[in-house]
């Protein structure tokens, strides 16, 4: 099939399904056999508490919800009875099969299927499930992305299984699988995972949240933990536009592809009527996202054509974690059933908004509830203005080690512009937190501004309540209320990343924080009030720097960020060095939430992944620009010039302006080509102790231009080649043909 053919065939294929996709829609339900009420089924296919209480003995329950809630040593003696009751849960509902879920370093979700069934020895075949296949399995610790950590001839690697996050049943047309979520250890008890660091993390937030909280007179049973929301975006493309892209296909992003005369301009996406086809897709993730006992609560189109959030309600960070990297499978394989393809690269489209996973992020517990909360009077709650306080004291110090956790070359290309945040690291408190904080660095506390009330003008409405203080869409660290929303996060990545290093230095600063007030009181609780004014005065003296409500885009802001000596890494390069920096090494090892080895590998790994990316799309460029592009500029201009030359045998007067523009574009599509073949060809993948940064640097200056001149030049010919032989669907189609 021709390229031409290719493309006529996608844009068909398109038009035909939209018509079906009302079709589908009346369809789904039914397949879906699943209850109207969704509360009927709302985690059916979990081992929630609902499922232990059943098949557990009360006393296994017991220890069980113990190790849970208060996060006491698991019991060996309860894991043959958990064992066998998950396993009879599970086969009762149709499966066969189980599976370690565990999250290696390439960000992605791992799992390797072990079937219940073991042979009897007379010709049949028994169901079994022990306590040491569900607390421990084994993997290979050396196929996944390690940073050196594990050489091919050290293979081994450990899951272990982390009851705190629910085992669940993953339905496909294959029939239904038992997922265990586990933690991936190596050999040697390297964490290998993005898990691990979680549950260290929390272990280390929860000793020195729990000091302060001392100090306030709130002795708390239950363990302190770092809370999540996230809320992920993602592009819905007709999958035979995807087919016929091959750089969609491989690299989740369109490499080549003039801007389309109308984009998010006009502001008519975001909110908008859901599209019928797109619709269906979201109601059929819901349903099985409820059935999995995740709960999704929003729904809607954003900001650029065919582009779409779904976000959860609250839950614990590492629980929350888990959850989305279900909602990102769901996604993609629901897209697959649909006819249309889920992309969730941080830019999959130049000129328009990019994708993120916003982290609403707070501590606390059942218990004690959300330390981030101010209440009313925000000026009277010390114990929330010494957690607001180590949070500003723990960005301003560790903001590099912060925009480190969200560095990858595709989210590079998202941050800092349509309503990403910029790559450095500052903190949004709003007008309300500020003026309390700039009351308390002067000394002469008055009060807060409380909500005000809005007339609308309209007699049918009464006067609505507004927040104290506006929201900034530019600032990547922001409070929100109650919560901080952490923007930098890439739609693609896992957030456990950016989780770990949020616990981890907020761990440093409540440390710090307790440190200060125990020493400033010496055992006078009397003197907890005038503790609390001479940290917050300290915290505003030495670290206010990292607050910033104004535009996080303008010029200006660039200048002074430089200025407060606040770190600005916009590519990842440099951004994951920081992995290694001495300070970021001292931070982890002393909460034992990394090891120097650890951090290293991540650097690595970082880097390497860079690299890949970076090489890889550049070898998509340069073969679609061979084969797909440079062909259909040659095949227009031969038209051209065969009609030029039809009209002068005739006598007819031809203009050749447009021939000559042409000819002009394609010498500088081939130029920039072959610039970038030479430059990719000459990337080093250099080993040694700088090798890889020095090669990824190289990566980021010279590939990367190059790249970009190429589609300069790429892009301008499909806005010249004659639209039926241009090979590419365009953004015009695929963004506005759903």
């Amino acid at each position: 099939m021709s390229s031409f053919n290719a493309r006529s065939h996608a844009v068909h294929s398109v038009a035909t399904n939209r018509r079906d996709a009302e079709h589908l829609a009346g369809a789904l339900p039914a397949e879906a056999g699943s209850a109207a009420d969704p509360t009927e089924y709302f985690g059916c296919n979990v081992f929630d508490d609902k499922a232990m209480r059943r098949y557990l003995p009360k006393n296994v329950y017991k220890s069980l919800r113990t190790t849970i809630d208060l996060g006491r040593r698991l019991d060996p003696a309860v894991a043959d009875v958990v064992a066998n009751a998950m396993k009879t849960w599970a086969m009762e509902r149709g499966a066969d099969h189980y599976t370690h879920v565990f999250y290696p370093l390439t960000g992605l979700t791992a799992e390797k299927h072990d079937s219940f069934l073991d042979p009897d020895g007379k010709g049949g075949a028994i169901a079994q499930f022990g306590g040491n296949a569900l607390v421990q399995g084994e993997a290979d610790g050396s196929s996944f992305p390690s940073g050196g950590l594990r050489s091919t001839f050290e293979a081994r690697g450990y899951t272990a299984w982390d009851v705190t996050s629910p085992a669940y049943l993953m339905e496909s047309p294959a029939g239904m699988v038992l997922c265990i979520p586990t933690v991936f250890l190596s050999w040697t008890g390297i964490a290998l995972d993005k898990k691990t660091p979680i549950l260290r993390s929390n272990q280390a937030l929860n000793q020195q949240a729990a000091r302060v909280l001392r100090l306030f007179g709130v002795e708390p049973a239950m363990p302190i933990v770092s809370n999540g929301g996230l809320e992920q975006e993602y592009f819905l493309i007709d999958g035979t536009f995807v087919s016929a892209r091959p750089d969609l296909l491989i690299a989740g992003r369109a490499i080549f592809g003039a801007h389309p005369p109308k984009g998010q301009e006009f502001d008519d996406q975001y909110y908008g009527v859901i599209p019928s086809r797109v619709l269906a897709f979201m109601a059929d993730v819901q349903r099985q996202l409820y059935r999995l006992g995740v709960p999704v609560k929003t729904r809607h189109n954003e900001v650029a054509p065919s582009q779409y959030e779904i976000a959860p309600t609250y839950e614990t960070g590492n629980l929350a974690c888990d959850h989305n990297q279900l909602i990102m499978t769901v996604l993609r394989k629901t897209a697959r059933r649909h006819g249309m393809s889920c992309l969730l690269h941080e830019k999959p489209f130049d000129c328009i908004n990019g994708s993120g996973k916003h982290l609403n992020y707070s501590i606390g517990s059942p218990e004690v509830g959300n330390l981030f909360a101010p209440g009313d009077n925000p000026h009277e709650n010390a114990q929330f203005l010494v957690f607001l306080c180590s949070v500003i004291r723990a960005l301003h110090r560790h903001a590099g080690f912060l925009r480190a956790s969200v560095s990858s070359a595709s989210n590079d290309r998202r941050l800092g512009g349509h309503e990403a945040p910029p790559a450095i690291m500052s903190l949004f408190l709003g007008d309300q937190l500020t003026d309390v904080l700039e009351q308390f660095r002067s000394g002469h506390v008055t009060g807060s501004a409380g909500k005000r009330l809005m007339n609308v003008g309209v007699d049918t409405l009464p006067p609505l309540p507004a927040d104290p203080g506006d929201r900034n869409r530019t600032s990547p660290f922001a409070f929100v209320g109650n919560r901080f929303e952490f923007r930098a996060v890439g739609s693609s990545m896992s957030a456990s990343d950016a989780l770990v290093v949020l616990n981890t230095m907020l761990t440093e600063s409540l440390e710090f924080a307790a440190d200060f007030l125990e020493n400033y009181m010496q055992g006078e609780s009397s003197k907890l009030g005038e503790a609390v004014q001479k940290f917050i005065e300290k915290v505003m003296e030495e670290d206010s720097a990292v607050i910033f409500n104004g535009n996080g885009y303008s010029e200006v802001w660039q200048q002074e960020a430089e200025r407060r000596g606040l770190p600005n890494y916009p590519a990842t390069p440099d951004a994951v060095t920081v992995y290694s920096s001495p300070e970021v090494v001292e931070l982890c090892e002393k909460y034992h939430v990394f090891s120097r080895q650890e951090l290293k590998a991540r650097e690595d790994i970082g880097l390497e992944q860079y690299l890949k990316t970076v090489h890889t799309e550049a070898c998509l460029a340069i073969r679609m620009a061979r084969t797909q592009i440079y062909p259909a500029a040659i095949r227009y201009r031969q038209e051209l010039a065969s009609s030029a030359a039809s009209c002068a045998s005739l006598g007819i007067p031809a203009s050749l302006d447009t021939l000559k523009e042409l000819s002009d574009i394609i010498a500088k599509f081939e130029n920039a080509l072959h610039v970038l073949e030479g430059r990719n060809a000459a990337l080093a993948w250099a080993p040694g102790e700088d090798g890889l940064l020095a090669s990824a640097r190289e990566a980021l200056t010279t590939v990367i231009p190059a790249m970009e001149e190429l589609r300069r030049w790429a892009d301008k010919l499909e806005t010249r080649v004659a639209d039926n032989l241009w090979p590419l669907p365009s953004y015009l189609e695929m963004l506005f043909m759903k």
